[in-house]
């Protein structure tokens, strides 16, 4: 994984408007929020001073930050340090669940941003979390309660849902053209013609800024894609055509290797 420096795209006017009047100025390890996010929304740019865990139990959330991108499914959250400036987007109606945690009080979670595959039993303390009063005691069953669950994050494994990305002049054009387009095909030798330079130095590209080659990263730019059309409801068959797979059994044999189930079990899980 990428490692991110928690300050190194932090900037003091890019603050989240609800963080002082909503977040910092609760004087507990955590604070919890409901928030209703139609389709389609863009939350811009920002950072918060407390870390933040995202999630969503329907709905797919894409978080994007200077150095990579990562799609959050349902019963899957998006870890953020602190000071991250990062922007969310929305596919379909998206009802989230985010908790707030205090910067003193994350000693052992990621240093950088990752999706963690909810537990049934994170689940239902995430949703019990945010029914617990705002100003909880801390000494209390609810401040216990709240202790256990940084405990329960902290134990959960991370999920292979994050594309690096990069904003060198030699990649850039490739990388913009196949986020925003993952069926296209053009092989390594096709993107260096076109560009004006050599396969080799491509390859050495990719693999330096992104710590994958080429085919690993339209791979992955394919699979995210999948992943939040799926969580739309879109068919497998329908999927896989449009990402440029030969067959629904080629897609579904690349999509049980990346995650370890196929489409059905995944979501059906």
């Amino acid at each position: 994984m990428t490692e991110a420096v928690p300050h190194q795209n932090a900037s003091s006017d890019l603050r989240h408007p609800n963080d002082d009047t909503e977040i910092d100025s609760v004087p507990r390890p955590i604070v919890s929020r409901i928030t209703e996010i139609p389709n389609g929304r863009v939350i811009g740019r920002h950072h918060h001073r407390r870390a933040q865990l995202l999630y969503a139990s329907k709905g797919v959330i894409t978080v994007k930050t200077a150095i990579g991108i990562w799609v959050v499914p349902p019963l899957r959250a998006v870890w953020i340090p602190p000071l991250i400036d990062h922007e969310v987007s929305t596919k379909g109606t998206v009802t989230v669940r985010s908790l707030y945690i205090d910067p003193d009080t994350i000693k052992g979670l990621p240093q950088d941003c990752c999706v963690i595959t909810v537990s049934p039993l994170l689940r239902e303390m995430i949703l019990k979390a945010v029914e617990t009063p705002v100003l909880y005691d801390i000494n209390g069953s609810d401040g216990r309660f709240m202790g256990v669950l940084i405990d329960q994050i902290k134990a959960l494994p991370e999920t292979p849902m994050h594309l690096p990305v990069t904003d060198h002049p030699g990649l850039s054009p490739i990388i913009k053209t196949l986020y925003e387009n993952p069926n296209d095909s053009r092989s390594l030798e096709s993107w260096a013609t076109r560009l004006g330079t050599s396969s080799r130095t491509l390859a050495r590209l990719f693999q330096k800024e992104t710590n994958m080659s080429f085919r690993q990263w339209r791979q992955q730019a394919r699979l995210l894609e999948a992943l939040t059309r799926l969580a739309a409801g879109a068919s497998v068959t329908n999927v896989a055509m449009d990402l440029g797979y030969e067959s629904q059994s080629a897609f579904i044999a690349m999509f049980k290797k990346a995650l370890g189930k196929t489409p059905g079990k995944y979501f059906n899980a």
